[in-house]
């Protein structure tokens, strides 16, 4: 046993996939396959399930992947401490960001990273948050920005900041500046992100609570499509202010405060309950929410 092959089991243990395992690892899927499968040979168990969708593991399996990320997790703090000793962090860090977030982070927070942390590597991946906080269990995502996230042992999560939704429209020759109650919005055709976007999962929750739902006339996945659409008249859209302003034309819209209740969506820093960070990974989480408080100012929630 080496630790190449330690580290290409629990690649492909962790994405359920030797193809996905392969793009990411950047070698080729037969030699990977081999590598597992001397592996096995030489522990003489099955470590995989292997069926047409992809792979799982076995049990023998799982207890070798906790093993596996607990000897790769020593080796990258090994890298650190080395690194240290010519006075700089090193590794790799895989974060993952909601799209509207993105749109507002991804530039400072890389500009951020390559000065303060020279030495390391920065992955960013896009996605819901629903799908981050599987990828995070998964080992894909060592840090993640969720909007909304359900409450898990399995996660450990801290509220960064708190926006508030609008009910966003075409702009009009003269457009309502009152609050818009949220028993209202059931009369409002909608233009909205299809399940389980974290903005359509909490309007119908809360909608639920008051007794009534939210009339969607379309369902589409994408801030830009949505706002090009309630552009068009197709309908009006429930969006942050942030998602507006950053658009391509923001004079395009008219935006309409929402009462009793307001609709706050929370933006969360995510990691791994039982996954240990590396001191890089520490770095990075620090440079995050220094990031978040610049962007966000005015909706920063304090740290405990």
């Amino acid at each position: 046993m080496d630790i190449k092959q330690m580290e290409y089991f629990a690649r492909v243990a962790e994405l359920g996939s030797f193809t996905q395992a392969s793009h990411a690892l950047g070698i080729a899927q037969p030699a990977l396959s081999r590598q597992v499968r001397l592996l096995e040979v030489e522990l003489r168990q099955n470590l995989l399930n292997r069926n047409g969708r992809g792979v799982t593991t076995t049990e023998a399996g799982k207890l070798l992947l906790e093993h596996c990320r607990g000897i790769l997790h020593q080796i990258d703090r090994a890298k650190e401490d080395m690194g240290r000793v010519q006075g700089a962090l090193a590794g790799r860090v895989a974060l993952g960001i909601a799209p509207s977030a993105s749109k507002m982070l991804t530039v400072q927070l890389t500009r951020k990273f390559r000065k303060q942390l020279p030495n390391a590597s920065l992955s960013i991946s896009e996605g819901l948050s629903l799908m981050m906080q599987e990828w995070l269990l998964a080992g894909r995502l060592d840090i993640a920005l969720l909007y909304n996230p359900s409450a898990s042992a399995e996660l450990d999560l801290r509220p960064l900041t708190s926006e508030l939704l609008y009910l966003i429209g075409p702009k009009g020759p003269h457009p309502s500046t009152q609050p818009m109650s949220l028993r209202s919005l059931a009369g409002i055709p909608l233009v909205i992100p299809n399940r389980p976007h974290t903005v359509r999962m909490l309007l119908e929750s809360q909608m639920a609570l008051i007794g009534c739902r939210p009339n969607i006339r379309l369902e589409i996945d994408g801030v830009p499509a949505i706002l090009d659409l309630v552009a068009d008249g197709a309908g009006y859209a429930v969006l942050t202010e942030h998602a507006v302003l950053t658009s391509a034309q923001p004079d395009r819209y008219h935006i309409r405060p929402i009462c009793q209740p307001e609709l706050p969506s929370q933006l969360y820093l995510a990691t791994a309950s039982g996954r240990i960070t590396t001191l890089t990974q520490q770095a990075m989480l620090t440079l995050i929410r220094d990031t978040v408080r610049e962007v966000y100012p005015a909706q920063m929630i304090p740290a405990d």
